[in-house]
């Protein structure tokens, strides 16, 4: 038998080879592969890439607020800004195994009337496990933190529980520390008179809202005539009297006190109208309301940024009374108002204003003007708050639970939101927690 050259057998083997589809298969899985290694290796290059990129955003984030926190304040000079943006960012970013070295840099832009602003860019290569096959051997990521101040204004009212069952743990020395640290924390930002305001509202189950203001339309009388009046006779005949007289005291003897408005007005910050019963505010002789009281409740004050008074009417504050924290909360709002009866200072149009209500109350409702249920007065405190938050309040609230009650539903519901409730089981833990709201309340707006 003579044998095939051996070109011709391998001719014949490659023959049958391209006819076999195991064959076929295998050449175009082979072909196939590597775009099908490329695209996978693509995604993880750029699924890692897109997280190095948001730490660095975090990172320049709390860079830039930290720089405008020092401009404002003062604690740095202009020409300090790149270093010490280089030095935040540099303590601030973990992950530097994706991107091991980033440039940061700072500018900054002043202005006298319509705020100051202070960007940070922060510039790094990721370098590629995948891509630098295709020839891409790193992916340039940069982006940038914008932070702008001068332009917000802040008003602030603290509506402070002053009921009875403050007296106990500590709660009311504690409060009063949180509280004057807050007035401190707060009118640190202030560089101009009206940058920020504060008004207290001291609450029970009434709020005083200073007696010297007998005298003014807002104030309804009809249920403390009726309350407060005296009858006598004028003329007898054959031992019966035929002429009662009634006497009502002058309205300069009410004490100052007012309890909730006519439904709805109690959910709302609607200006009074005379001739308007139901938007007029009930004058009530409570007893706690009167000077010669021990546990007298302070008046509410209204915004200011007298900063001294301000601390001396809340170390003047003692516990006495029950619980209506709506009351408290409304009055909150009236005194961020314009109009009477508070009178909010007029907004300047060149400013953006920054308007919240901080609530601490250490219990659950116990009393307003109708009810004496807790379920049917916080119904009304929670339409009240959701009309405040509609109307762009930021509503912080405080339970100061030291006795073990049930977490207060209304609280939680009232505050703007979930991080915006803080439960406090021990007294003092009330400073941290006002500190909290302070850094919250302070916190600059971050634009990119």
């Amino acid at each position: 038998m003579s044998r095939l050259p051996a070109v011709s057998r391998l001719g014949r083997q490659l023959a049958r080879f391209a006819g076999a589809e195991q064959g076929n298969i295998a050449v175009i899985f082979a072909i196939a592969l590597v775009p099908i290694l490329s695209f996978i290796g693509a995604a993880v290059d750029y699924s890692r890439a897109v997280a190095a990129r948001t730490s660095l955003q975090a990172a320049l984030d709390s860079t830039v607020l930290m720089l405008s926190k020092d401009l404002s304040a003062g604690t740095i000079t202009t020409a300090q800004i790149s270093s010490k943006a280089q030095t935040y960012f540099n303590a601030l970013f973990t992950d530097t195994a994706a991107l091991p070295t980033v440039t940061v840099g700072a500018t900054y832009t002043a202005s006298t009337s319509m705020g100051s602003t202070i960007q940070v860019t922060g510039t790094g290569n990721y370098t590629t496990s995948f891509l630098r096959i295709a020839g891409f051997p790193t992916l340039g990521i940069n982006t940038t933190s914008t932070s702008a101040w001068g332009m917000t204004r802040m008003r602030v009212a603290m509506v402070l529980d002053n009921t009875g069952s403050m007296k106990d743990d500590g709660k009311m020395p504690a409060m009063q520390t949180a509280a004057k640290n807050l007035v401190d924390q707060l009118s640190a930002l202030a560089k101009t008179n009206g940058d920020v305001y504060i008004s207290i509202v001291p609450f029970a189950k009434d709020v005083n809202v200073g007696a010297s203001n007998y005298n003014k339309f807002w104030i309804d009388f009809s249920d403390w005539d009726n309350a407060n009046d005296s009858w006598s006779c004028s003329s007898w005949n054959n031992g019966n009297c035929s002429n009662w007289v009634r006497t009502i005291p002058n309205h300069n003897t009410w004490t100052g006190c007012v309890v909730d408005r006519d439904q709805d007005w109690d959910t709302k910050n609607t200006t009074p109208v005379s001739g308007n019963a139901g938007t007029l505010f009930p004058a009530d002789q409570y007893s706690y309301c009167n000077t010669a009281s021990s546990a007298y409740l302070q008046p509410i004050v209204p915004l200011s940024y007298d900063w001294s008074s301000l601390k001396t009417v809340i170390d003047n504050m003692k516990p006495t009374g029950n619980t209506n924290q709506g009351i408290g909360l409304a009055w909150g709002w009236m005194t961020l108002s314009s109009g009477d009866p508070m009178n909010a200072p007029a907004k300047d149009p060149n400013y953006v204003y920054k308007d919240a209500i901080v609530l601490l109350s250490d219990g659950l409702n116990t009393q307003n003007r109708w009810y004496n249920n807790a379920s049917q007065i916080d119904d009304r405190q929670k339409k009240l708050c959701d009309n405040a938050k509609a109307a762009n309040i930021t509503i912080y609230t405080v339970q100061v639970n030291t006795g073990g009650d049930a977490t207060s539903s209304v609280l939680q519901y009232c505050a703007s939101s979930s991080d915006k409730f803080f439960l406090v089981t021990s007294a003092d833990q009330t400073v941290s927690v006002f500190q909290n709201i302070g850094t919250s309340l302070s916190k600059l707006r971050v634009a990119r």
